[in-house]
């Protein structure tokens, strides 16, 4: 009976030690400080994982020897495996940019006025930051341009992110001049299909969206333009991500060009999650 009750607190052990592992995965990928200012947070996250699993040991009853069985056991798995440890670092990785996200998310799923396309009412949101000078962006273009076309449930919103070029920011400031215009989406498409953003193809774009375009040029260079677009470069600094496209989508966030059918699915996944 004893060796029964061993066995089926052992199972205890393994998963106290499997967050430790975790932990210390954390400590060294998350919280590596510079060289000056030495390793206190490593030692100090090792030594909670280590007292962590001293603890389950003593709960789980178990002896010096099926400790040390167990930890070579689950020790020679991670060697076997090693995939594993990217795993767990971007499972890591996405719990924390989660947490930063809900931290923006009313801010994120509110537009600048205008600039949306889809089914204002849809039941999944499309969050999606671009830049016009970025080719990834302008290869996503058809993809989303399908998904919306073929599901009639997503409110998609644009959040302009000049990254790449001063251009970028010129072309993201008469993009907000086009939605106050209600005219974003043309815009946008016109842009795109002149290939790298110019003073003089903005202005093109500009004409074949049928902006006003005296109106435009002056919007371009308001504040309410400037602020827009600051408050976007916060909002990337602030949940973490790293270029464009990037889409928000529910809980995910979703970085580069991924092509139709991982833009589909994330859009299932978030309205199976309601």
């Amino acid at each position: 009976m004893n060796v029964i009750a061993k066995n089926s607190r052992l199972p205890l052990f393994i998963v106290a030690l499997a967050l430790a592992i975790s932990a210390l995965l954390g400590a060294y990928f998350f919280w590596r400080p510079a060289p000056e200012t030495g390793n206190l947070q490593g030692e100090e996250v090792a030594q909670k994982a280590s007292s962590s699993a001293d603890v389950a040991v003593a709960a789980a009853g178990m002896s010096n020897e099926e400790r040390n069985a167990t930890e070579a056991l689950v020790r020679a798995y991670i060697l076997e495996n090693p995939e594993i440890i990217t795993e767990a670092v971007e499972i890591l990785q996405q719990r924390e940019t989660a947490k930063r996200l809900t931290s923006v998310q009313k801010e994120i799923v509110a537009p600048f006025p205008g600039a949306e396309a889809g089914n204002p009412k849809g039941d999944v949101t499309i969050v999606e930051f671009t830049d016009y000078s970025c080719g990834f962006c302008r290869a996503s273009v058809a993809d989303v341009k399908r998904l919306l076309t073929e599901d009639r449930q997503i409110r998609l919103i644009y959040r302009e992110l000049p990254i790449l070029s001063p251009a970028s920011r010129e072309a993201a400031a008469w993009a907000l001049a086009a939605a106050r215009q209600g005219k974003h989406q043309a815009f946008h498409d016109a842009i795109f299909a002149a290939g790298p953003p110019s003073a003089q193809s903005i202005r093109t774009a500009a004409s074949k969206a049928g902006l006003n375009l005296s109106e435009a040029e002056a919007f371009a260079v308001s504040r309410e333009a400037k602020t827009e677009i600051e408050s976007n470069l916060s909002i990337m600094q602030q949940v973490g991500f790293n270029g464009t496209p990037t889409f928000v989508i529910g809980n995910q966030i979703l970085e580069g060009a991924l092509g139709y059918e991982a833009l589909k699915a994330a859009v299932k996944k978030a309205r199976d999650q309601g």
